[in-house]
Formats: structure tokens, sequence, C-alpha cells
């Protein structure tokens, strides 16, 4: 007994003897009497957000912030005290009676942050950390007095406004930190601007940075990824005599999300990946050439989706104000002797836009497009007009008087901008929708070039043959030319030809020649590709197959590329790399990805395209965090892109190409969550009247191919049409074709579905994370074309085309014939689980020489 006295003595000895603050359990509330010491901590009920002390990066102050408490990579939401730290380690968050909510340091005489509310009674009063983040200070358990989310840091939370309030004067918007480890308040804000038709800004010091735009009735202006329902998000906006706000809810518990405006003046919308354990990027911005604000000057339309050199163009009725018009430049005016004031003039629509700076915008809620042209019309000024919001057709009248600023073309989304032009150019426009025009003028550029660079090049001959040196500069050339081509004669199939060798130093580009193509591409040195990846470091690693990895890099001027780096055991060889590079480069479709050049040195096989931030299809619909960021108007929006881009592979392209590797993972997402088609190292090329060939060697992806393909090496556009229907099926339901099925005779997704088609009980497989923002008609209408395009037998599928017409309309659909590779599980017996009506030669497994 004495002893069991002893070890209890000792064990109260110990615990007296160890820091309090490892003895100290989370509070759920703060109160007069019970204040929050450095070391402690305060969780909401619920134990989603902690409050506490902290220090960050390398500091050695002591701050007062908001965290995620069940994350596991600490990460601060919200500073209390960001621009006033405390300095050693005995701070004191408290409740006291002449400043409410109060931080102390070691010298409690001096405060170092406030909350300033004045309380009269402090007993009355307590502090809570709720399940969104905020901290309220509250009298009586009740009213709430004070909180934290009036006074945003970097980050926008869930349930967390952005803008301002009329009545308080509280201006919500966020402030990025200085630097990693110091939270203080930084020279880059995110918020909202008031004046003219209010709108979203992200400001680089005192400077505009981007512009989302005016809120057009279900998202920004300019920002199409982010509407007023998508996947888990609600956005609301809010803009009467209380308030100018915007805000956004996550309707689902188990999404972690977070928005930020870091250091550099780049916001991005963050979700956390359980999976991988870490923050994953959804969108950010400003990301792209048009981000920028004004980055081509007044009067100009920017397009992401051109050539760096060609993305400015001047709006219809402007000229380059100093030719020739760049990204940078001074911007457009006005057509010289162009008269727009009661002149017969009019307008011109440009459409898919964001529309420009409203900053000095006048709006008219109560006035229709039709009105909002007349007022325009009769308004010398008016250079401008469009809908003030785009519901219900479109509603409320929003005009410019001055230059347009800041205006850039989206590829599948933006507004119709209507721009006063004169007779003349009102004319030319009316005649074929703007497209002659802008041809003709291109026509007249480009012959202008042409006979510059003619008239240049007949000067330097005329100049060399007058200084008698021009053979000698012949001789280099031809010299330069023998040097190169011996260097890498035999080395690779690409052939290069010595006038193209010799301008590779001065205009960087290299010419690939093909008996079929003959394209022009940029030519990189491996030096500066291992400079733009760290060395083809970890860190810039995006992704691996078995053709080797994939990098992101950056180039010398800021340009983002992405880099495939074929590994020397890679399943795509020389003949795929040669192949991959020689179509893509003719293929010129917003829908498939875009190739910027290639690199071949020291056995190196690199091939350079352009960066699509938010990586492949299936990073999002096979991640169960991810992919309720994808609402089912966004999956439509991709289902189409796939759909047009296969379209124009196999009919409206220059070549007939067959893909044969079309898959989730081959299809890349943009910036705006577009889908751009890419991996064609096994793609293929017909003759136009060619339908069908055949190969021994079947390459592809397990549960993407089709039966004639994988068993007789018969491949064809049906064979893509195939691919697209497993893919379809993969997109509404949000499983892999080749998962596990529990409960059903068939063990892949085909199967699956099929019995649920056959039973009436499709919709049981639609995916869970789509919530309710979905027509049932359109979901069931892309079950059955998905299963019209995984027939058996390949004359029963439909075309491309036909694919497209039937996604795009409601016209009456055939009833959808058994599909191939109806893989039966096996049960306990050896023997295949029984299934009426599914007998047939596609019951049985093959295998496949080269799937991967």
């Amino acid at each position: 007994m004495s002893s069991s006295i002893e070890a209890f003595i000792l064990i109260l000895l110990l615990l007296l003897l160890l820091p309090s603050r490892i003895c100290q359990l989370p509070l759920d509330a703060l109160t007069s009497d019970r204040p929050i010491r450095d070391g402690e901590v305060l969780v909401s009920s619920t134990q989603i957000f902690a409050l506490g002390f902290f220090s960050p990066g390398n500091s050695q102050h002591r701050y007062v912030g908001v965290w995620y408490n069940k994350v596991p990579e600490k990460t601060i939401v919200w500073v209390a005290n960001r621009d006033n730290p405390v300095n050693d380690s005995y701070g004191v968050l408290s409740i006291n009676g002449d400043g409410g909510l109060v931080i102390h340091g070691k010298d409690r005489s001096t405060t170092l942050w406030s909350a300033n509310v004045t309380l009269s009674s402090p007993n009355n009063f307590t502090a809570k950390l709720l399940d969104t983040g905020n901290l309220v200070l509250l009298e009586n358990s009740q009213r709430v007095l004070w909180e934290g989310f009036d006074y945003p840091s970097d980050t926008l939370l869930s349930s967390m406004k952005i803008g301002l309030n009329w009545r308080s004067g509280l201006e919500w918007h966020l402030t990025s930190w200085k630097s990693k480890d110091d939270p203080g308040t930084g020279s880059c804000t995110y918020g909202i601007d008031p004046m003219g038709f209010a709108q979203l800004f992200l400001y680089k010091g005192r400077g505009a940075s981007w512009r989302g735009g005016p809120w057009i009735g279900d998202r920004w202006s300019g920002l199409p990824v982010i509407t007023a329902t998508v996947g888990a998000y609600n956005v609301s906006f809010v803009n009467n005599e209380d308030e100018l706000s915007f805000v956004y809810a996550i309707a689902r518990d188990s999404v972690i999300t977070r928005g930020v405006i870091d250091e550099s003046g780049i916001y991005q919308l963050l979700v956390w990946n359980d999976q991988e354990n870490q923050w994953t990027k959804f969108v950010s911005y400003p990301s792209e050439w048009c981000d920028q604000y004004g980055q081509c000057g007044p009067n100009t339309n920017c397009d992401s989706d051109k050539d760096y050199m060609l993305a400015c163009t001047c709006l219809p009725g402007f000229e380059s104000k100093s030719p020739p018009l760049r990204v940078g430049g001074g911007g457009c005016i006005r057509k010289a002797g162009a008269s727009t004031c009661q002149n017969g003039e009019g307008f011109v629509k440009v459409a898919h836009v964001k529309i420009p700076d409203s900053s000095t915008a006048r709006v008219n809620m109560s006035m229709s497009l039709k009105g909002c042209k007349q007022k325009c019309l009769m308004d010398c000024s008016c250079t401008a007009y469009t809908n003030a919001d785009e519901r219900g057709g479109g509603i409320g009248c929003v005009t410019w008087h001055g230059d347009l600023m800041d205006t850039r073309t989206f590829s599948n989304a933006g507004q119709n901008l209507y721009v006063r032009v004169d007779t003349t150019s009102l004319a030319q426009y009316a005649k074929s929708g703007g497209s002659l025009s802008k041809k003709a003028r291109l026509a007249i550029s480009l012959g202008s070039v042409t006979v510059f660079l003619l008239l240049l090049t007949l000067y330097w001959l005329i100049s060399m043959k007058m200084k008698g040196i021009w053979k000698q500069a012949y001789k280099k050339i031809t010299f330069l030319s023998l040097i190169i081509g011996k260097r890498r004669q035999n080395k690779y199939p690409l052939k290069l030809t010595a006038g193209s060798t010799y301008f590779e130093e001065a205009t960087g580009r290299l010419a690939l020649h093909d008996s079929r193509i003959n394209s022009e591409l940029l030519f990189f040195h491996l030096k500066t590709i291992a400079t733009a990846t760290k060395n083809f470091s970890i860190e810039n690693k995006l992704g691996e197959g078995g053709f080797g990895c994939v990098y992101k890099g950056i180039l010398y001027d800021g340009k983002e590329i992405a880099i495939k780096r074929l590994s020397k055991f890679s399943s795509q060889g020389v003949e795929e790399f040669k192949n991959e590079v020689l179509l893509i480069a003719k293929l010129q479709h917003r829908n498939l990805v875009k190739i910027l050049g290639c690199c071949l040195e020291d056995e190196e096989k690199i091939l350079i395209y352009e960066y699509l931030p938010n990586k492949s299809l299936d990073t999002f619909i096979f991640n169960e965090t991810r992919r309720v960021l994808l609402s089912w108007t966004r999956r439509l929006v991709i289902i189409f892109g796939i759909a047009r881009g296969l379209l124009y592979l196999h009919e409206d392209s220059r070549l007939r190409i067959i893909h044969r590797d079309l898959k989730a993972s081959n299809v890349l997402l943009d910036n705006s969550l577009n889908p751009k088609i890419a991996d064609f190292g096994m793609a293929r090329m017909f003759r136009e009247e060619q339908t069908e060939a055949n190969t021994n060697r079947v390459v592809g992806t397990y549960g993407y191919m089709s039966p004639e393909y994988a068993m007789e090496g018969l491949f064809s556009i049906k064979s893509d049409v195939y691919s697209f229907g497993v893919l379809l099926l993969e997109i509404v339901t949000g499983k892999k074709n080749a998962g596990s099925h529990e409960g059903y005779p068939y063990s892949n997704l085909i199967g699956h579905i099929w019995e649920l088609w056959k039973e009436g009980r499709v919709v049981e497989i639609i995916d869970s994370s789509l919530g309710e923002s979905y027509l049932v008609s359109e979901i069931i209408r892309c079950i059955q074309i998905a299963l019209l395009c995984v027939q058996e037998f390949a004359t029963d599928r439909p075309t491309m085309s036909r694919v497209v017409s039937m996604l795009g309309n409601d016209s009456a659909l055939p009833s959808p014939t058994q599909p191939a590779f109806l893989l039966k599980r096996m049960s306990p017996s050896g023997n295949s689980s029984s299934n009426k009506g599914a007998n047939s030669v596609n019951d049985v497994t093959c295998t496949i020489v080269e799937a991967r």
C-alpha cells in the first residue's frame, strides 16, 4: 500500500515539474478570467480550426493566428497581430474591459493588438472560434460584438466576405503577407472596387495586376470557371444599400478549401487533397499573358490561345497606335478620319470576352439590350455597350465612354461586347461578320511584310555582291551545313536542311522535314531545358508514364512550359517521338494541346508543350476531393470539348488522325478547365479515302481499347469513338472502367452500367459529388450516347460528327446494343457468374501485348 502511495506522489511531483503548456488541454471558449497563453490553443466545436500563438517560417516572433486543426501541414488562415508581433514567449490573448480582445507580451502594460471594442462588464462576454474559422466576441453568448472575418488577412475562407459595408465603413479585402516569414501587411491586395460597375480586382502595389471584371449575374466577367454553383461551391453576390459583397460557401463539410494571395501577387484557390496529403491548386490568376491588366493597351483585345506575338488585336474600328501591335505595346486608337458621331455609324459584336474595365462605366439595370443600344447610339461619347446581367437572356445596360481597357477573349465563355464603329468599318463587318475584313487585313499585313523582306534581301544581296564578299558568306553557310549535317547524320530520323540550320542561331527555329509533313517548330537547347526545370528536379516533376516523365519549366522570360522527357527505356521510341512532333505541329484546334518545340541533343528526346496548370482530367474525376469541383455544367463543357477535338482529328483537319490512346490521363485541363487532347505518340494518319488499318503491334491502354483493335489489330475512327464512350461514362460516374463494382456480375464499369441500363436504374451510377446541380435527362442522354459509342461492332457506333450532333440537341436517340468487353466476375468456384442475355463472344478476357 505504501509503495502505491509513493508511486502516486512521485507521478504528481513529475507532473508539477513539467512545463505548464504541456499539461494544457484545448479550450473551447475565451472568457475574462480565462485567457489564452502562448502554448495553449482554442479550438472550434468540431475541431476543424484552432487558434493560438505561432511563429511563421524561420521567424522568432510570435503571432496569434487561426489554422486548420486537422490538416497535417500547418496552414495559417488568419492573423490578429500581423503587424505587431510578440517578441517573447509570454504572449497572452485576453478579454480586457477597455478594449475587448487584446494581446500583450511579457510587459502587460503595453497592448500590442486590440479588437477595438469597448465593454462595460467583461464578465458577460466570451470569445469563441467558430467552425468556419471565424473568431467572434459574443455578449451573453449570443450577440456578436466583433468578428475576425471583418478583418481578413491573406486568406479567403468559406462564408468570409469580400467587399464593403456601406453603413459601418468596413472594407473586406485580402492583403498578402510581406514574406513567408513575416505575416505583416504586404503590398498585394484582392478585393472589390466599388467605382462605376463594381469589379473584382487584384492590385500589386498601387497598380492593378489583374481584373476579374464585374458580377454579371452568375459569375465574374473575367472568371468563367467560378460560377454561382460550381460543384461543392455556392457563390453569392450582394449589392444593396447596406453592403457590396461576394462570398462563397462550401456545400460539403468534407471539402477543405481556401483562397490565398501570396506575396508575389498571385491569387490561388486551393483544395486539400487527403489522398496526396497536400494542397492542390484548383485555379490561379494571373496565369496567362492576357490575365495581366491592360496587357495590350487601350482599345485592344487579348487572346491567350494565340502566339505571344499575335495575342493582341485592335477592337473593331481601331488601329494600332504604333505598329506592330504587341503585348506591352501602346494599344490602339480610332482609325484616322473615322467619324462616329451621327454619321451612320453602328456597332460590331465582339463575342466571348471579358468586358472592358468598367470603373467609369455607366449602369442602368432597368434597361433592355435594345434600349441600351439606342441610348449608346444617341450619345457620341459612348464607345461600347453590353448587358449588365447575363441571366434570363440578358438584362440591364452598361455603357463605356472613353477608351476600352483590358478586354480579353475566352475560348468557351465570356460576354458579347458591342463596339461603336464608323460607317466604313460597319459595312466591312456587316458583309461577313467580321471574318472577311480580318482576313483582308491579315493578307495586306502579310503581303506588306513579304514585300519588305524581299526588298531587304535584294538590298543585302546587292550590297554583299558590291563588296565582293557574298561568295565568302555562301561558303560559310555551306560549311556550317556540312558540319551540323555530319554531326546529326543518321542519329535521328528527323532531317535538317542547310538553310534552316544556318538560321537556327539567329531565330531559334528548326525545320523538321518528312515525306508526309513539312512543319516548323522551336528548337530548344538541352541547357535551356535543364535550366527551366532546375535540372529536371523532383519538385518540377508533374507526372510519369511508360514514356518517361513530364516536368514543369519556366523559361527566362517567365513563360511556363511542360516538358515531356522520353526515357531511354520508354515504350514510346524514336518513331513515336517523330510521329508526335510531326502530327501535333500540323494540328491547330483549341481542344488539342499545343506543341511549342522539341530538343534532340545528347541522346535526349524531349517535347515542349504549352503548360496547363490543372494537369489531366483523371486527377479530377478519379479524386474524391477534386471531382466535387467539376459541376455538371463544367463536365458538359469538357465532354463537348473532347468530342470537338476528336471530330477535328477525324474529319476537319487536313490530316485524318486516329489517336489510338484516348483516356482521362491524356486529356489536359487549362486554367479555365477547358479540355485539350494530348499524347499523340500512338496516333496514326490516314489517307482521305482510307477507313481502317491493321497492325501487328497493338498499343494503348487496357479498358479503353475497342474489341476489333485489341483482338485483331484493326483500328479506325470507330476505335477512337469507343474510347470516347468509355471516357464519357467515367466523367458521368467518377469511376474508372477497370475499377471494382461489387454486387454486380460484371467487373468493369461498362458491364455495370449496361446492367443498370437494362433494369432502368442507371441514375444510381451518377457521381454523387454532383449533388443535385444537374438535369437527370441530360445525364441519362449522355450515358445513352456513351453506350452507343461502346457497342461491340464498329459499324454500329456513331461517328464523332454524329456524337457532337447528339450531344448538342434533344432529338430521339437509337437504343444501344450490347457493349463490348462485358468482363464477368468469377465466382468462388471459378465459374463466371450467370447473367441472362450476356452470353456472347465478348464475355471472354483477352491479353493485350503492349497495353499500358
